[in-house]
């Protein structure tokens, strides 16, 4: 039971881990600067010389906007790291707030599993198989069972009957608690693996960023700068979905403990059935849950490819 509580703090202290290497990472972004600036300046050269000679064969005076765009670009690469850092400021309260209504699910979580314990240990067999040392309380089963000792060798008799009621106890108990929190741990890492792997992406595309901008002023790849820009900002929306998903189970465990706490105070057992089999089901749904995460966040930014986009500009080229 007390894993159950301590996990989420545990994951807490991981992904702020993850976000410590992303800042430790990203700062090295500006070291590509010079590079992705004069792959620009290529780039633009070409541009204008391309568009410069067509204007120049169709005695045509030389056209001074196209570069506007390239020169831009050229000043968003040399800013970069600002660049970034404006996105991530910009994008960051997503994070928070969905973090803060993660956290909230979760106190909630870890306020009803102490008041299933504190119904635990007031019910009766808990207090005679386990009670405070752990070693349950023979004189009370005793009581309760009315198997009172009245001979010779019934204190042995019931020390055995005892000794094999709390073995059964025990066993069930532990395979519910057990197969929970194995099932809890796999669900929490599930997590702190698209953490993670967000972090990676978010580290390389941060780094390359200026590359993808670098690109964009080549004819045919002016579409690299945009798509740089909804990749990123897909990946960074993993995390705010993934909380939300996250309080979303959170609220079905709620309701699960609520049925269990609810079972102990009519009956004073937790034994094994179809509430525990239905948490399980919903854990397990989770666990799978967590790796479509992407795939949902697809659904809030679009992110082209570049076959989709030579195939919209199709029609231009042909007319």
């Amino acid at each position: 039971m007390a894993l159950l509580i301590d996990i989420s703090a545990d994951i807490g202290g991981l992904q702020t881990t993850l976000q410590q290497v992303y800042d430790t990472m990203i700062a090295h972004c500006s070291e590509l600067t010079g590079i992705s600036v004069s792959i620009a300046g290529i780039g633009t050269l070409w541009k204008v010389a391309v568009v410069t000679w067509g204007k120049m064969a169709a005695a045509n005076p030389p056209d001074i906007s196209v570069l506007y765009r390239p020169l831009a670009i050229g000043l968003v690469i040399g800013l970069f790291p600002y660049v970034i850092s404006l996105i991530n400021g910009v994008m960051q309260p997503t994070v928070i707030g969905t973090a803060a209504i993660a956290g909230d699910a979760n106190k909630a979580v870890a306020t009803l599993l102490q008041q299933k314990q504190e119904v635990l240990e007031k019910s009766n067999d808990y207090q005679m198989y386990t009670g405070s040392n752990g070693s349950g309380n023979l004189e009370k089963w005793e009581e309760l069972s009315g198997e009172a000792d009245s001979g010779m060798f019934s204190g042995l008799s019931n020390r055995v009957k005892f000794e094999m009621a709390k073995a059964s106890y025990n066993l069930r108990n532990s395979v519910k608690v057990w197969l929970s929190e194995i099932l809890q741990v796999l669900f929490e890492a599930s997590s702190l693996c698209i953490n993670t792997v967000r972090t990676f992406y978010l580290i390389i595309l941060g780094l390359l960023g200026p590359f993808s901008l670098a690109f964009s002023t080549y004819p045919g790849l002016e579409s690299s700068a945009g798509h740089w820009f909804s990749r990123y900002l897909h990946v960074f929306l993993w995390l705010p979905v993934s909380n939300i998903f996250g309080t979303l189970i959170s609220q079905i465990q709620q309701e699960m403990i609520k049925l269990d706490i609810a079972q102990l105070n009519a009956t004073g057992q937790t034994s094994f059935g179809p509430t525990d089999t239905a948490y399980i089901i919903f854990l397990l749904m989770s666990i799978v849950g967590y790796f479509t995460v992407p795939s949902i966040t697809n659904y809030i930014i679009r992110t082209g490819t570049m076959g989709a986009q030579l195939l919209r500009s199709r029609p231009l080229l042909n007319s």
